[in-house]
């Protein structure tokens, strides 16, 4: 008689979208993180109002509730059974909703815009803008080289930005980037 021998599937580790309800997006990292998770919530610069100080600038997290998490889904599982407010975001596939994981290159892209805390940058939800008119091109030399985005027109304004997106989650805008450090990607 044969043994079936059981064959453990190793998991690669992904970024998982994940929300962190209430507010609680630096709350739920630093868990993650001792945990040896790596993770990454985008932030910007906002003045806020201190009683002992008055009005400071503090860096906040961008996007209300947004928290990226770099594991395996099996370890992710565990983890968030821990903590009752992480949740996965998800998407509708096929009549289930499946826990959203950001390809690895986009997440750098959006990680490499994020982290230069430029006080132009705007973030957007996806029904804010329509990329399909879009052209896809490449940011040659400046503060962004070699991000790749979507060209985009804003209503009323001269200005030329580059929209780097998460596909149907979320995206930065970076504001005024002249013609010369523009690449139109074929």
């Amino acid at each position: 008689m044969e043994e079936k021998s059981r064959v453990s599937v190793v998991e690669d580790p992904a970024w998982f979208a994940m929300s962190a309800t209430f507010g609680r997006a630096l709350k739920a990292k630093t868990f993650l993180e001792s945990k040896q998770v790596k993770c990454f919530v985008p932030m910007r610069y906002e003045i806020v109002k201190n009683k002992a100080q008055g009005k400071i600038r503090k860096l906040v997290p961008a996007i209300n509730n947004l928290i990226f998490a770099y594991t395996t889904k099996e370890r992710i599982q565990k983890l968030k059974s821990s903590v009752e407010f992480l949740q996965y975001l998800t998407k509708p596939v096929c009549g289930k909703n499946i826990p959203i994981i950001v390809p690895e290159c986009q997440m750098q892209q959006f990680m490499a815009v994020c982290d230069t805390y430029n006080e132009n940058l705007t973030y957007l939800s996806p029904g804010e803008i329509n990329l399909e008119k879009g052209t896809p091109i490449k940011i040659v030399g400046g503060e962004f080289d070699g991000i790749e985005g979507t060209f985009v027109k804003v209503k009323n304004s001269r200005k030329k930005r580059v929209v780097v997106m998460i596909q149907g989650l979320t995206a930065v805008m970076i504001a005024e980037i002249e013609d010369g450090y523009l690449q139109v990607l074929e």
